[in-house]
């Protein structure tokens, strides 16, 4: 076939999140009615990947969380930050951020737990996560009453540009030493 880069570039492009081999063998072989093996898919991926490395590209194709989609190359990471801040009307609040924190690095977690751990009623903060497809319920637990059990969505994944919950920074990387309590000793 003599234009399938082409055509699974127009996929991953198209793709509102990242799309992985099987989607795009199973979206192949419909549109063109022939089998396609998933060694050729990857061969063209390649070829895709090494077409957009090149300096006059601003886009490069990365595999995250399983799926392939085109993102901006590092170097243009300050100007497209410039441009999200300041379209930032939709952000989340610190409560939702920390709600967040709390279910990725403690899934799966219930209401309950999330609220012991934060210290207040995080009904609000949830439901907007919820509604930005950031969080997912992902079952109930065995405890009594069988409460709904939170975990973070491929979004999520999607949007930290991340494969894993694995690939979460450490929590002793991101609290600084010196948030320590007490006298330290020489």
């Amino acid at each position: 076939m003599k234009n399938l880069s082409q055509q699974i570039e127009a996929l991953v492009y198209a793709s509102e999140y990242g799309i992985n081999v099987a989607e795009i063998k199973h979206v192949i072989e419909a549109s063109i009615g022939i089998d396609i093996d998933e060694q050729t898919i990857h061969a063209a991926l390649d070829e895709i990947k090494s077409r957009y490395l090149q300096e006059n590209h601003v886009l490069e194709l990365k595999s995250v969380n399983t799926g392939y989609q085109f993102l901006t190359k590092p170097q243009y990471y300050e100007t497209i930050n410039l441009l999200q801040t300041h379209r930032a009307k939709k952000k989340l609040s610190q409560a939702a951020l920390e709600t967040l924190a709390i279910v990725a690095y403690r899934q799966p977690i219930t209401k309950l737990e999330i609220e012991q751990i934060r210290g207040v009623n995080c009904d609000y903060s949830l439901q907007r996560l919820l509604e930005k497809e950031l969080v997912k319920i992902v079952g109930k637990a065995d405890a009594l009453g069988r409460p709904i059990l939170y975990g973070t969505s491929d979004l999520f994944m999607d949007h930290f540009g991340i494969d894993s919950t694995a690939d979460l920074p450490k929590l002793k990387e991101i609290v600084p030493e010196d948030n320590a309590i007490g006298e330290t000793s020489d």
